[in-house]
């Protein structure tokens, strides 16, 4: 079972390199993030057409938006809402017995103070809703995937010495990632097969002139697995050339492929 994700900047926009990307790669599930389109609007008949036609969405006019597409039916799906707001950073599916969970976590803003920055507070308030759902509700047989705006390693940025206080990469961020890893149950998959060593990126800003040349690039997307599939995840791969293709995501997909 191969399940991957993507943080898409409107999936409406960027249809063509979706369908691509499916056709290429047949993942049997998809989660995307930042939709950006109201349901009404979401292209479930062309990614239908193209093979993935069970599907579950929330999206809402220009802003966030998540969807999963499976090959497979989906046997159940949800939501929850998080840190007081109705914005759409959440959705689950149950396929093949196995619980997806799919969050697009607020970027945060610019400013890492929650007093200076409510954005960065939200963030935070985020967070620890998360940590405490799932510590009060261990997750089994699960996978959580999706862009969480946080590189919580040193070997998930180009520079942890000059990220440090830039929002995804600051302390408290980090540690409160990876305490929600630890304390709620969760196996950070992707990282676990890579090696600790090894660098990992899944996000380039669109800022820099030459992506590849520059390569300043974050790990900001992830795939992580409860503690019970820990040895059903045999392998990942990130696929970065996506980054390079026409009308690209800043973000490119993650894949990881369990034994169930």
């Amino acid at each position: 079972m191969k399940i991957a994700t993507w943080n898409i900047n409107s999936v409406r926009l960027r249809l063509p390199i979706v369908e691509a990307y499916l056709q290429a790669n047949q993942p049997d599930v998809l989660c995307l993030q930042e939709t950006k389109t109201q349901d009404a609007h979401f292209p479930a008949a062309a990614l239908a057409e193209a093979g993935w036609s069970h599907q579950a969405f929330r999206g809402e006019k220009s802003y966030n938006g998540v969807a999963i597409l499976s090959r497979h039916p989906i046997e159940d799906s949800g939501y929850d809402l998080w840190a007081g707001k109705e914005d759409c950073r959440h959705i689950w599916a149950r396929i093949n017995g196995v619980t997806v969970h799919n969050f697009y976590i607020p970027a945060g803003g610019d400013v890492p103070d929650r007093e200076e920055n409510p954005k960065f507070g939200h963030k935070l308030d985020f967070l620890d809703e998360l940590t405490a759902y799932f510590q009060s509700t261990p997750p089994q047989k699960s996978v959580l995937v999706g862009d969480l705006n946080i590189a919580p390693l040193a070997e998930d940025v180009w520079s942890t010495k000059q990220l440090r206080n830039v929002v995804s990469h600051t302390d408290i961020e980090r540690n409160k990632l990876l305490n929600l890893i630890e304390t709620g149950g969760w196996d950070d998959a992707i990282r676990r097969l890579s090696g600790p060593d090894t660098v990992l990126y899944s996000w380039w800003s669109y800022r820099a002139r030459d992506w590849l040349a520059s390569n300043r690039g974050r790990r900001l997307d992830h795939i992580w697995v409860s503690q019970d599939l820990s040895e059903n995840a045999v392998k990942f791969h990130i696929e970065t050339q996506a980054r390079g293709w026409e009308k690209p995501s800043d973000h490119v997909p993650l894949e990881l492929t369990l034994s169930v």
